[in-house]
């Protein structure tokens, strides 16, 4: 959801920075302008969670997966056989 408000965001100000720019405007137009490289910070940093909630996710699904092997083996056999 939050990818979604941030496209809007970026989308509507694109808009008014061009509405700024064909003005003339100048302070109005670089305030725009940092408002664009925040956002633009934001999705990359939204996009750099995704892939570490991403790598949790695997990561648990691996330790997840060594557990319930491991529980699965008969009480008391090491393997030493």
């Amino acid at each position: 959801m939050l990818v979604e408000a941030i496209e809007e965001a970026v989308s509507a100000i694109d808009e008014e920075t061009r509405r700024a720019a064909g003005e003339g405007s100048g302070r109005p137009l670089e305030a725009l302008r940092l408002v664009t490289y925040k956002l633009e910070k934001l999705r990359g940093h939204m996009t750099a969670g995704r892939r570490l909630l991403n790598d949790l996710r695997t990561l648990r699904r691996l330790l997840l997966g060594q557990r319930l092997l491991s529980e699965d083996r008969i009480p008391g056999d090491d393997g030493s056989g």
